[in-house]
């Protein structure tokens, strides 16, 4: 490879910023195509996550060294200064030396000697004078915000629906890195034949803390793992696997799945149906679709019927009350998975909010039709925004008085769970705080 490390993590965290591209799809592309070796890939990924989670805290830092203020800055010359410093204060491994002169270098490249003699002066007089305090910051909310790097819109949002100190144990949270966890495929192999094969390959893993078919992988690589390459186990996170246990379809059930994508929900329904029945998996675009047949192969699940088709319209493809359980995956601001995607809590806006909001309640009202009587609804998003949560379903409950609250959900959670403080009769709310993992709502209802 003959661009550096860091020459690759400026040209990465640039295509985040300028094209809003996600980090997480745009970091796996550049390692497939870079080929980096695999300590070059850790520090390449620590680098643009760090620098992407950190961004306001690092503009705050480099603020009092910029004659002019960040703002007025190039973007690619902010960008190299962020991860600049990012380094100099959040990775003790790097010698401060060789940061000053990697960035340097490839101002030069990139510019003109005298950009090279500005990042020069701006990283080495921050070197001498130290990190600027963020005490001169008396508002508490403004502080946090610069702490941990958040929007400020965000904070107070959050403050005032869950308190101070839920913001801040959230806000500090999404700035470790996540667990690796594995969902274990029951059709094909047991968790305790998973976790014997995997430490048989060097892994060091254990057994989940919330979901039943849940592996944490502490040390080592599980994608070049056989048992991934078998497809006997698959990557989701903890929070996400309590779903399909919260839909609870049973063999030979008709299960709709309408916002599928990318087939995480659609295949775990499917191994505890025990491959027996049907799912049928629905997605806006057909790339996506693409992506649940995949999985669904790799995986050996037969009893997945994966097509393209827009939610809100899912009535011209079936008829009424068709299907024992509907899975509506809600798509949402994605504000619980801010430690995976870290680029979310700068794309978003506070007016999405309302806009995904009215696309939700579209959906909900389309496939309530769809529910068999007696049947089971369960909607979950991946966002913990009372909005888009708890008052979305008390606004279709009111619009929908065939449907009420299915008690029974407390059963199909883990206790840890429900004795967590924020499970409700029929809903449960999971902040990423509360046990590591993604932040999540699952709402069960019941047809009459």
């Amino acid at each position: 490879m003959n661009k550096t490390i860091r020459e690759v993590a400026l040209e990465v965290l640039l295509q985040i910023e300028k094209n809003q591209a996600y980090s997480n799809l745009l970091l796996n592309q550049t390692v497939k195509r870079t080929k980096l070796e695999r300590r070059d890939v850790g520090l390449l990924t620590e680098i643009v996550y760090g620098t992407i989670q950190r961004r306001d805290t690092l503009d705050y830092y480099l603020q009092p060294f910029v004659k002019k203020g960040v703002s007025s800055l190039d973007d690619w010359v902010k960008v190299l200064l962020r991860l600049s410093i990012y380094q100099i204060v959040y990775l003790d491994r790097i010698p401060e030396r060789a940061v000053v002169h990697e960035a340097v270098t490839i101002a030069k490249k990139r510019g003109h000697r005298g950009i090279g003699g500005m990042v020069n002066g701006v990283l080495r007089s921050f070197l001498r004078q130290g990190v600027p305090e963020l005490s001169a910051v008396k508002e508490p909310l403004e502080r946090l915000a610069l702490e941990t790097s958040f929007p400020l819109w965000l904070v107070q949002r959050w403050e005032s629906q869950y308190g101070y100190e839920e913001t801040r144990k959230m806000c500090e949270t999404s700035l470790r890195p996540p667990a690796v966890t594995v969902r274990v495929n029951r059709v094909r192999t047991t968790v305790a034949e998973a976790i014997s094969r995997l430490e048989a390959e060097g892994l060091e893993v254990r057994a989940g803390d919330l979901a039943p078919d849940a592996l944490v992988i502490e040390k080592g690589n599980v994608f070049t793992s056989s048992l991934y390459e078998e497809g006997k186990i698959t990557i989701q996170d903890e929070s996400s696997m309590l779903v399909a246990g919260a839909v609870g379809a049973m063999p030979g059930m008709n299960v709709l799945d309408a916002c599928a994508a990318p087939g995480g929900k659609s295949t775990h329904l499917a191994e505890q149906m025990n491959n027996e029945g049907t799912v049928f998996a629905y997605d806006l675009h057909e790339h996506k679709v693409k992506l649940i047949r995949e999985q669904a192969m790799r995986l050996g699940l037969t009893s997945i019927q994966a097509e393209s088709c827009d939610a809100r319209v899912l009535s011209q493809r079936t008829g009424p009350e068709q299907f024992d359980c509907v899975l509506v995956d809600a798509p949402c601001t994605g504000l619980g998975v801010i430690r995976r995607k870290p680029d979310i809590k700068w794309t978003k806006k506070e007016e999405d909010i309302g806009k995904i909001k009215a696309v939700q309640a579209d959906i909900l009202a389309a496939v309530a039709p769809l529910v068999k009587s007696g049947g089971t609804l369960v909607y979950s998003t991946c966002t913990i925004e009372k909005e888009e949560n708890e008052e979305q379903i008390q606004h279709f409950l009111a619009a929908h008085p065939d449907f009420q609250f299915d008690s029974s959900l407390f059963e199909r959670l883990p206790q840890r769970v429900v004795d967590g403080g924020r499970y409700r009769d029929g809903y449960v709310t999971i902040l990423p705080s509360d046990f590591q993992t993604d932040g999540f709502f699952i709402a069960r209802l019941r047809k009459q």
